[in-house]
């Protein structure tokens, strides 16, 4: 049988045939289906639309309404209520709301509702962060969503594989938000362009899965269709905590072949920044230079989880952010909210004069929490930098690892944690 790439094996499994191809035409059964309260209500109305009356498995479909997570306006309300009104009519065991609401790709890995071993799609360009876990997860447009909701079943064309070799030890204050800006920056945002990128090498075996989740979670911002890590001893540990199915595991084949190889000494990285207003756009931060700041944000998707928490907090302990700028943090979910309290890292960040918010996606895509001015300039751990993201269109955004955040906010410029 023709040696496979990981995410060959997974489409295989779930296509119901033994072996695929890149460039292969599959239908796959879906095991995860998501939505939040921007991409949702779309799909909502087409699954009305064609006279659709139930889902295909009212424990498989995922509805989170994190953007404006709590509704910030009016619109932002209705479009709440219709994933709340389908939620409620279909019975679906996994919908957040209130209280209970995080930022979905860090929610369902840490309520174990995906897996390894996964095909999970979701209306969410970030959906990629599951391949941190071994799962193949990519994003989707709310009309695939909504036949995925009904049938669940998708069709894919099957992607070639670049891998990315980390060798070596990571430096101090890298992480793999780090390693993925250095990619991106490399390649470009379309240098992968419908690839599945598959991370490996002993760097990237030594990082946590919150680190793990991070870097995958940014695959898109390189054209990719999708992000994954192969599991090993931390994945299964962290899925046998809290895996509501069972896990499948699966790895490349040592003969798969790849479209393309990249390797990387990662003793020789640097944590990265990435400039306006693109990704891409990525400086070393030994060569950022002065980069004044009015706001900095730790949180999002990419960078709210608790081992964010846990940088920013060892950071800021005993210091004060600048009085030029706004800290803003938002751990991601509610676990994470929690444990933070839990471990004083609340009350490092209040003296360090931040402002704490509930979990929300909010100004990572200019919602709220945290719109910039004209002529304002942000650094936040989120991952994307476009004109006009967090807000006005005459306003810069620029991408770091948590650590290089919060040590900019104590300085009022882009600096690294060795310079307080």
């Amino acid at each position: 049988m023709r040696p496979m790439t990981i995410t060959e094996k997974i489409l295989a499994k779930h296509a119901g045939q033994k072996t695929v191809t890149p460039g292969d035409l599959v239908n796959v059964k879906v095991d995860i289906a998501l939505g939040n309260d921007i991409t949702a209500p779309i799909a909502i109305r087409e699954f009305k639309r064609i006279g659709a009356t139930k889902v295909f498995n009212k424990n498989r479909v995922v509805l989170v309404p994190d953007h404006f997570t709590p509704n910030k306006d009016i619109n932002s309300a209705e479009q709440c209520k219709i994933l709340r009104d389908f939620a409620h009519e279909h019975k679906l065991k996994h919908y957040y709301d209130g209280g209970e609401c995080g930022v979905e790709h860090a929610l369902l890995p840490e309520k174990g509702i995906v897996v390894p071993g996964d095909v999970v799609i979701g209306a969410d360009s970030h959906t990629c962060t599951y391949g941190g876990l071994g799962a193949f997860s990519t994003g989707s447009g709310s009309t695939d969503l909504a036949a995925a909701m009904i049938t669940g079943e998708i069709w894919f064309k099957v992607p070639e594989s670049i891998k990315f070799v980390f060798k070596g030890k990571l430096g101090k204050w890298v992480s793999g938000k780090d390693l993925i800006l250095q990619i991106i920056g490399d390649i470009g945002v379309d240098g992968a362009l419908y690839k599945a990128m598959e991370f490996t090498g002993s760097a990237v075996r030594s990082l946590s899965m919150d680190s793990r989740m991070s870097m995958c979670n940014m695959a898109i911002e390189a054209g990719a269709k999708s992000g994954i890590i192969a599991p090993d001893a931390k994945t299964r540990k962290y899925a046998e905590e809290r895996a509501e199915r069972k896990p499948v595991y699966y790895e490349s084949d040592k003969a798969a072949e790849y479209c393309q190889i990249i390797e990387y000494d990662a003793s020789k990285l640097q944590p990265k920044v990435a400039f306006p207003h693109l990704p891409s756009n990525t400086r070393d931060l030994s060569d950022v230079g002065k980069v004044a700041l009015d706001q900095v944000v730790i949180g999002s998707c990419t960078n709210g989880r608790i081992e964010d928490m846990a940088v920013a907090a060892k950071i800021l302990k005993g210091k004060k952010a600048s009085k030029k700028l706004r800290l803003i943090i938002i751990p991601a979910t509610p676990g994470i909210y929690n444990e933070s309290l839990r471990l004083g890292y609340f009350d490092t960040f209040t003296k360090a004069g931040a402002i704490i918010s509930p979990p929300t996606c909010g100004p990572c895509l200019g919602g709220h929490m945290g719109i910039l001015a004209a002529g304002e300039r942000a650094l936040a751990t989120t991952n994307r930098n476009f004109v006009g993201r967090m807000g006005h269109k005459e306003s810069e955004v620029y991408l770091s690892n948590p650590a290089v955040a919060a040590a900019s906010a104590v300085k009022g410029r882009i600096a690294g944690p060795d310079s307080l």
